[in-house]
């Protein structure tokens, strides 16, 4: 392409890779990085910590079953055991927290999958071909760079990446740290307020006033009083003691009361947000609602319908579209019908296909996921 002076232009370069919390700054009062985000979250929230374990949990321990394909009962039986319990809850509580999930094929000496390893996703990086495709990811931990290629000679991938939507960005996923994170810092904060409180025996700061016709405090009277303050009411061993004022001093109180600042309610509000970040009914963490057995049963199943089994089938929709390129045709997924949460829907599929009479035998076991035979 020429340009108005008769040179050619240069092709327009591709935009850098935007990766996901790849900023430190803060917003507000909370960090934006991913590690940052996940101290404060997982390891300093146990709203968010449950929320996660919850539902990687159920993900994990959840029945799986193999479709055969063209691969056969032995390889679909060998990728039963490469999708071990614990593989499934790392690259859970991976893909909610980060928003990606790194799973490395390790082969044996057959050059067959021999096991499926979870790396830890802020670690892993892409990169990208001159298309934009990617090529291969970079694996970092410390001084160590490993430079995984995205397919072998073969076509077969050496690792799988599996990630949520991001509408901003084409190699990595979004995930729910970012939109927790300031309903982590509001609750994380009240917790640390109301330990304060505590610590100077559940009493609001305050100040001690003087009134003007009194006169000023000397300065030696200023310094001794500080220091008795210091020494006698401060901290949790003075919790308590009452405080004697003389020549005209008062104590007025200078901050909100917790009735004031309707800190249950906030701290409540805020772990409901937490929850509702990471797709979990507040309910099921124990936080204030309509705890009935109703209640309870409907949000066990909402949990399952609209966060476990969306979550199950991306994982392991991807880890046997990966296998695939050894064993062609296999299936992973979870098997509902074992689920004790999911029992009642089971239950009124069959009242509903057994009361059909228009259907035939054939025909029923098949709406009902049972060969014809």
């Amino acid at each position: 392409m020429k340009s108005w002076f008769g040179r050619k232009s240069a092709p327009a370069a591709r935009p850098l890779l935007h990766r996901a919390y790849a900023g430190a700054a803060g917003v507000g009062e909370w960090p934006r990085n991913y590690e940052a985000q996940a101290r404060e979250a997982y390891l300093g929230n146990p709203v968010a910590q449950r929320a996660v374990r919850l539902v990687a949990e159920s993900v994990a321990w959840a029945p799986v079953y193999a479709t055969d394909g063209a691969a056969g009962a032995a390889a679909s039986a060998k990728a039963l055991k490469l999708a071990t319990p614990a593989l499934l809850d790392a690259a859970a509580s991976q893909l909610l927290l980060h928003g990606n999930a790194f799973v490395q094929i390790l082969l044996d000496a057959d050059a067959a999958p021999a096991e499926l390893f979870a790396l830890r996703p802020e670690r892993v990086s892409v990169e990208a071909d001159a298309g934009g495709w990617p090529a291969a990811y970079v694996y970092r931990a410390g001084s160590v760079k490993a430079r995984l290629p995205a397919r072998d000679a073969l076509g077969r991938p050496g690792l799988v990446h599996i990630k949520s939507m991001h509408p901003l960005d084409d190699h990595y996923g979004l995930g729910c740290l970012g939109a927790a994170a300031g309903a982590v810092a509001i609750h994380n904060e009240a917790t640390r307020w109301n330990k304060a409180l505590l610590d100077n025996a559940a009493r609001p700061s305050g100040a001690l006033t003087l009134d003007v016709g009194d006169g000023a405090l000397a300065a030696e009277q200023y310094d001794r009083l500080r220091d008795e303050l210091e020494l006698h009411f401060a901290g949790t061993a003075n919790a308590g003691r009452p405080l004697l004022l003389e020549g005209g001093l008062k104590w007025q109180a200078m901050s909100l009361t917790p009735a004031d600042m309707d800190f249950a309610g906030m701290k409540a509000a805020a772990a409901r947000e937490i929850a509702l970040a990471f797709g979990v009914p507040p309910m099921l963490l124990g936080l204030p609602g309509d705890s009935t057995y109703a209640n309870y049963r409907e949000a066990n199943r909402a949990l399952w319908r609209l966060t476990v089994l969306p979550l199950a089938d991306k994982l392991l929709g991807g880890i046997a579209a990966a296998l695939g390129a050894w064993w062609p045709g296999l299936g992973l997924a979870l098997d509902v019908d074992q689920v004790t949460a999911l029992a009642e829907d089971r239950e009124r599929l069959w009242a509903q296909v057994t009361a059909a009479d228009f259907l035939s035998r054939e025909e029923k076991r098949e709406m009902l996921g049972f060969s014809t035979t």
